[in-house]
């Protein structure tokens, strides 16, 4: 069985995934692999929900895969490290396109603190329209964040610069309390603060501090942004929050519990780094 169909088939296996998430897990991790082998973590660490997923187990999929420089520097881009990824989907047996997205048609609904000097492409199959992965590379990041070598073993032994958990509790806090979508809610931003809590993972203020200050332009305590953070917990609609998660997560049932009042209950137990 070539590798490609063996990765696939250990996530079917070992996950309850639908065969489509199946297969695009697979793409990100030849993703990575791609941009590995090219030299790209030089420069960029892995960030976001994906980077999640991918290292600790988060227990819902996730669709686009995050990247940051860490330095600002306008001479790097993703679009240096395409045939490294088309290689690697060569070495795999699959041939791919990667298309720019065109920023103006998606505004906030993809993307809720996207950049003029964002990077966005889709990585996508010829033969299998329906099968892409969003790539995005932020190249003037907010920065004061710390990293960490991850280890994946597929499609073949390599290691991925990541944000540390602190940094990624600290980005995730960030959407969840400024996306500002008008007729969503993002369940995943939710789904995603609650697994950093019951995982004890400390929030990492300093670098939560710079992405307000960048995206935002407001200086805050620690009491100012869990005034915000409590007041958006429990004035949602926790019915819209599940529905937008649901679709997402492995065991549905996790999401049983789910209130304003257990969100509420959840931010004072956030501990501080």
């Amino acid at each position: 069985m070539a590798v490609y169909d063996e990765m696939i088939k250990e996530l079917s296996e070992n996950q309850d995934f639908p065969s489509i998430n199946a297969e695009q897990e697979t793409m990100q991790k030849i993703a990575l692999a791609g941009l590995c082998r090219g030299g790209f973590f030089k420069n960029a660490a892995f960030y976001g929900g994906t980077c999640l997923r991918i290292f600790h187990g988060l227990g819902r999929f996730s669709e686009d895969m995050d990247f940051s420089l860490v330095e600002k520097n306008s001479n790097i881009h993703i679009d240096n490290y395409f045939e490294a990824l088309k290689e690697e989907f060569r070495l795999v047996g699959k041939e791919v396109e990667i298309v720019k997205k065109d920023k103006k048609t998606f505004g906030r609904v993809e993307s809720a603190f996207l950049k003029e000097n964002t990077e966005v492409y889709d990585i996508k199959f010829q033969t299998k329209k329906s099968i892409k992965v969003k790539i995005e590379l932020d190249t003037d990041p907010p920065l004061d964040f710390e990293t960490e070598e991850n280890l994946l073993l597929r499609p073949y032994s390599f290691m991925v610069r990541c944000f540390t958990l602190p940094c990624l509790f600290a980005g995730k806090m960030h959407a969840l309390v400024f996306r500002n979508w008008k007729h969503r809610v993002k369940g995943r931003d939710w789904y995603d603060f609650e697994w950093y809590v019951r995982h004890n993972i400390p929030l990492d203020f300093k670098h939560l501090q710079t992405r307000i200050r960048e995206f935002d332009g407001k200086d805050m305590t620690k009491a100012d942004f869990l005034e915000l953070l409590t007041n958006k917990l429990s004035n949602t609609d926790i019915n819209l929050v599940k529905k937008d998660v649901a679709d997402f997560v492995f065991n549905p049932k996790e999401l049983d519990i789910w209130s304003n009042e257990y969100f509420a209950l959840l931010a004072e137990r956030i501990t501080w780094r």
